[in-house]
């Protein structure tokens, strides 16, 4: 069965990323962050700083050949519902990628649902079953029956995060290494994990 939220439109309605961005863009411009708060301001720093760092991916990256030819042998629609907020370092990181491969075929509508304002339809998505973690991308058909889970990061760079955390470093120092991570996987550890996801629900027939 659908769920409701599916079948009432939620995800249809999300903000595609040009509207998104858009949103960011006007927040950072807009906001004086002297006037802030220190937990207020923390969450502006970070907004600003992704948005430098979305817009080098957005410029630089290119879906693979190979990918490409997967993404394209997609023949029936699907919606890709992304929980996220712009604050989140790990969304800055993946979710320009996730934007491009959708791009790559017009069956895939690429919806963004801010967590925030959607903790109802963030709960039925967990990570470990009770943390809020994002970004986190949940596809589905037309008749909204789910074809696939992703996030909230790569699994190597979470396998990172396990071990970096584990050998004692703060959160500070090891989300540092995780954004220098990052910077230098490109994005191929991402389109990696969605090469074998589409190929698990059948979508490598055509390429």
């Amino acid at each position: 069965m659908s769920p409701k939220f599916f079948l009432d439109k939620r995800p249809h309605n999300g903000l595609s990323y040009e509207d998104y961005r858009q949103k960011t863009i006007e927040f950072v411009e807009s906001t004086n962050p002297e006037g802030l708060e220190d937990s207020e301001r923390s969450l502006y720093d970070y907004t600003k700083l992704n948005l430098h760092r979305s817009k080098r991916i957005d410029r630089v990256y290119k879906v693979n050949e190979e990918f490409r030819a997967i993404l394209q042998g997609i023949t029936t629609p699907q919606i890709w519902m992304v929980l996220t907020e712009d604050w989140c370092g790990d969304s800055a990181q993946n979710l320009p990628y996730i934007v491009k491969m959708a791009e790559e075929n017009p069956l895939i509508t690429l919806r963004i649902m801010e967590r925030d304002k959607n903790l109802d339809i963030m709960d039925l998505y967990l990570t470990g079953g009770k943390s809020r973690s994002i970004p986190k991308l949940v596809a589905f058909d037309e008749d909204g029956n789910e074809l696939f889970q992703w996030g909230p990061r790569p699994k190597e760079a979470q396998d990172n995060v396990n071990q970096w955390k584990e050998s004692g470093l703060s959160k500070t120092e090891f989300m540092e290494k995780l954004h220098l991570w990052y910077a230098g996987n490109r994005g191929k550890a991402l389109e990696q994990e969605f090469m074998w996801i589409l190929c698990e629900v059948d979508e490598c027939k055509e390429a």
